[in-house]
């Protein structure tokens, strides 16, 4: 009998569980990860301030420079702050009790955070990199083109919605609003 016992421990399969953070680690990777993802926000409000501002613009060198500061700001700026915040919160999700799915506000800024990288990377970024592009070889005649036009205003409205959306995870992080998960309880 004690046999069989034994034999029934020791098919079970062990799980490896990921020792949590204490409180001192978990509240430095907290503030890494709400540093990025104000460094994230920040940076994409000033990039739709500067976009808007660009519409003023009368000068194609001026016009040039500031899509260019622009495309500077994502790919140096944002980008990397962006994935730090990503990074941040995946540890932050594995290493301590908030988990990775236990959480409804939890789920949310995943899938909210992933969606605005995406967009970034597919569109946001792409569009970026064409009025750059656009303005470098036709300065100010880029106005009058179609296509500079359309990555002009799609780089606005995009930057103007990413920049809401990032409000509202921000607001997600601090509010919590949403509680646990009832499948996650065991």
């Amino acid at each position: 009998m004690s046999q069989s016992t034994s034999q029934n421990t020791e098919q079970k399969p062990q799980k490896f569980k990921i020792p949590k953070l204490s409180v001192k680690p978990k509240n430095w990777l907290v503030s890494a990860h709400v540093a990025t993802a104000g460094i994230w926000f920040g940076t994409g409000l000033c990039m739709v301030i500067i976009a808007l501002y660009n519409l003023k613009t009368t000068n194609g060198d001026q016009l040039y420079a500031i899509n260019s500061v622009m495309q500077l700001l994502d790919e140096v700026v944002i980008i990397p702050a962006a994935t730090a915040s990503l990074v941040t919160g995946a540890l932050l999700s594995a290493l301590t009790n908030w988990g990775f799915v236990k959480y409804y506000w939890v789920i949310t800024k995943w899938i909210a955070t992933i969606s605005l990288i995406v967009f970034g990377t597919l569109w946001l970024g792409p569009w970026t990199n064409a009025i750059t592009s656009i303005s470098a070889e036709l300065r100010l005649q880029a106005l009058q083109n179609p296509l500079y036009m359309f990555n002009d205003q799609a780089t606005i409205i995009g930057g103007i919605v990413q920049t809401i959306c990032l409000l509202m995870i921000i607001a997600i992080s601090v509010l919590k609003p949403w509680g646990r998960r009832k499948s996650a309880k065991t």
